[in-house]
């Protein structure tokens, strides 16, 4: 029987890199995590998830503060994971994005890495942080970047196969790593519950539901941070007079709250029973993500039949069917979301079951096939 172990950056927030993680393990339950170092305070509630695993650090958690300055110090990440013993496993799965997981050595055995994207921020994407603004973080991060971006190429030669979670994250690793890659769409888990959902309408129900959704609130989930353009939408709802709920922690939290109207909604960060209940009942997900890798946010939207106005970049352009599932907008001001949030309103034909349906190819199910047919080539 084969062993197997799975290696993911770090641990210290959820998002989406973390669910593709979590979808790993579900597959392969007994395979032990590696990862550079695990900030379980920080992932405040969403850490039960990942409490009962079997996880195992790097020698990053013997430098001095590094849960705090775990940015600079990925310096140092690639040789902290180049010194992980993997050499009792027949198969490792990485899962890397900003740190160095993908440097591991899989001496005995097959390296897949599943690439969320190359880091954003060695290779000019936006990234968490408005690091650019200040001159001194400017000329540290420009002459740290230069140095980590050859040692990420370096890295990027570890793998046997890479895995892109988009066709966006595919041209990306041939462009910087001059590596082929075979997409694999991460797995939106909650498609399972809102086709179970789907199945129990009848005809009057469905009907009755996309009335109510046709008259309901929209919704933004994501991180607080400024890549993610939050801004946006809270600015747009408050100038339009629209119920807008948000979801999600980060830094620009308070920022926006001074910047928000009376209709704007903080929620915070919501447990998934919670959240399965504001994308079943949103009028639209607003998704003003700038260069997404993928988006696994709109998908959950379209999975219970809520559509999405999402930026017209990175994957949501292959998730996302202008005038069936959704609507793009081009520019990231105030004034072209607005556009597109009054052409939704006045001409977009809301289809539930149609915009749940569109999500099906992403699906938890589809997600193990493709791994493990990838795995058996």
């Amino acid at each position: 029987m084969s062993k197997i172990a799975l290696v993911h950056d770090y641990l210290r927030e959820y998002g989406g890199a973390e669910r593709v993680l979590e979808a790993l393990h579900e597959i392969f339950p007994q395979a032990p995590v590696y990862t550079a170092f695990v900030d379980s305070k920080a992932m405040g509630k969403n850490w039960h998830r990942f409490a009962n695993w079997d996880i195992r650090q790097s020698k990053i958690t013997q430098l001095p503060f590094y849960k705090k300055l775990f940015s600079p110090m990925r310096i140092f990440a690639k040789w902290a994971f180049e010194q992980l013993d993997l050499s009792e496993y027949d198969l490792v799965i990485s899962s890397s994005n900003a740190y160095f997981a993908k440097a591991v050595k899989v001496p005995n055995g097959k390296h897949l890495c599943y690439c969320h994207t190359p880091p954003r921020v060695l290779y000019g994407y936006s990234a968490k942080s408005n690091w650019r603004s200040n001159p001194f973080t400017l000329f540290a991060g420009n002459l740290l970047n230069h140095f980590v971006r050859q040692m990420d190429f370096v890295a990027a030669q570890n793998p046997d196969v890479f895995i892109a979670n988009s066709e966006e994250t595919k041209l990306r690793i041939k462009k910087f790593y001059k590596r082929d890659s075979t997409v694999i769409n991460p797995p939106i888990k909650i498609y399972d519950q809102a086709k179970t959902f789907f199945d129990k309408l009848n005809k009057k129900d469905l009907a009755d539901f996309t009335q109510q959704k046709n008259s309901s609130y929209y919704l933004y989930v994501n991180r607080l941070a400024k890549a993610k353009h939050p801004e946006l939408a809270v600015q747009v709802a408050s100038e339009l007079n629209l119920k807008l709920k948000v979801v999600g922690d980060g830094a620009m939290l308070e920022d926006l709250k001074e910047m928000a109207g009376e209709t704007i909604e903080f929620l915070g960060a919501v447990d998934d029973k919670k959240l399965i209940e504001l994308y079943k009942n949103a009028r639209a997900l607003l998704y003003p993500v700038e260069d997404e890798d993928f988006g696994m946010v709109p998908v959950e939207a379209m999975a219970f039949g809520t559509p999405v106005i999402a930026h017209q970049s990175g994957g949501p352009k292959e998730t996302i069917k202008q005038d069936r599932t959704g609507l793009f907008f081009k520019s990231l001001t105030v004034e072209s979301l607005a556009e597109a949030i009054i052409d939704f309103e006045k001409n977009f034909i809301c289809k539930p079951l149609q915009i749940h349906q569109s999500s099906k190819i992403y699906s938890f199910t589809t997600f193990k096939e493709k791994l493990q047919k990838l795995i058996l080539a």
